[in-house]
């Protein structure tokens, strides 16, 4: 296996799967020339050409909504959005038409589509550029949602979402991109649905989502030097929900913390720990905990930035909080 960049993963799932399928191309700001705004489709316009790697205009509105229509008569198109916060600007393509055209033609129509979304503060690039709006589009029945945290898995589930029938929304956070990590040789997919154990534990589950599933790796090495033995569980995907990985890890160490780095109210925890006290109530010896970011905007400022998102010590207060709290 080779050791790539997340950003060199994703180049490299588009590239095969482009070279495998021709009915797959791409649209987006600034992806062919530039290479994209995070350097993900470099090389490609001059490898597939300018009918296969499309610069579109600033309107997301209206590119989403052509790939929409190019899904249904056929195609398979991956849409970069440059930032995830744009998603605003496409939601009513997305939810009111390719997250419901199946539905509503009897299972005959499919829009086989991804939407690359970079997400994620952390770059002082201000309230506009720097959201993680992943839980905007969980209430939308017939969009798929993917999250990867390593390469291996970027890679994996790119190509997974790019053969999928269905419109697939894939959030890469923006601090991942220059992050290595071992990635199989050869066609490596990877199922949607399935939660990865990126460590065992005994004593508290943790439950992170992208870039905070690195932090609770971080906070779970602290913390096993004081004997706390963590497993940080990496959902991957968060439509579908790998719910009963979640489930089994919580009845055995009846304990859950969740750590998202968007705002806590209505965001993906809420789902997860909704779901948990209906599955798994009777296991667990202290109330669920959340780590998320607090409720306002990101900050551009570089210390409040630096302040809004959580981090491995906010994980490590919360897991020593949950286990106070259960055994007083």
């Amino acid at each position: 296996m080779a050791e790539i960049t997340f950003r060199d993963a994703l180049r490299q799932a588009i590239r095969e799967e482009m070279l495998r399928d021709e009915s797959v191309f791409l649209m987006g700001e600034d992806i062919g020339v530039y290479g994209g705004c995070f350097q993900v489709t470099k090389g490609l316009l001059e490898e597939f050409g300018p009918e296969r790697v499309m610069d579109t205009p600033i309107s997301e509105s209206g590119f989403v909504g052509a790939a929409v229509g190019a899904a249904v008569m056929g195609m398979r198109p991956i849409v970069e959005l440059q930032f995830a916060d744009f998603i605003a600007i496409a939601l009513d393509q997305l939810i009111n038409s390719a997250a419901k055209m199946r539905y509503m033609h009897g299972g005959r129509a499919s829009v086989p589509m991804v939407v690359r979304m970079p997400f994620g503060a952390g770059r002082t690039a201000g309230v506009h550029h720097s959201q993680s709006p992943e839980a905007w589009a969980l209430n939308a029945p017939g969009l798929k949602i993917v999250m990867p945290s390593t390469p291996a898995d970027a890679k994996a589930l790119l190509k997974t979402s790019i053969r999928d029938p269905n419109p697939v929304l894939f959030f890469e956070n923006k601090l991942l991109y220059g992050v290595k990590g071992e990635v199989p040789d050869g066609d490596h997919l990877m199922p949607m649905g399935r939660a990865r154990a990126a460590r065992t534990g005994t004593d508290v589950t943790v439950v992170a989502l992208g870039l905070m599933v690195r932090e609770a790796l971080q906070a779970a090495e602290k913390l096993a030097s004081e004997n706390i033995e963590v497993e940080v569980l990496d959902p991957c995907t968060l439509r579908p929900l790998d719910i009963d990985t979640i489930v089994e890890s919580v009845m055995k160490t009846m304990r859950l913390v969740i750590v998202h780095e968007a705002p806590q109210f209505g965001g993906v925890g809420a789902e997860i720990a909704a779901q948990i006290a209906k599955e798994a109530f009777g296991y667990l010896d202290a109330p669920i905990e959340r780590v998320a970011a607090p409720e306002t905007p990101v900050p551009f400022n570089p210390i409040l930035e630096e302040f809004y998102m959580p981090n491995a010590d906010d994980i490590v207060a919360a897991v020593k909080g949950i286990i106070a709290g259960s055994l007083s």
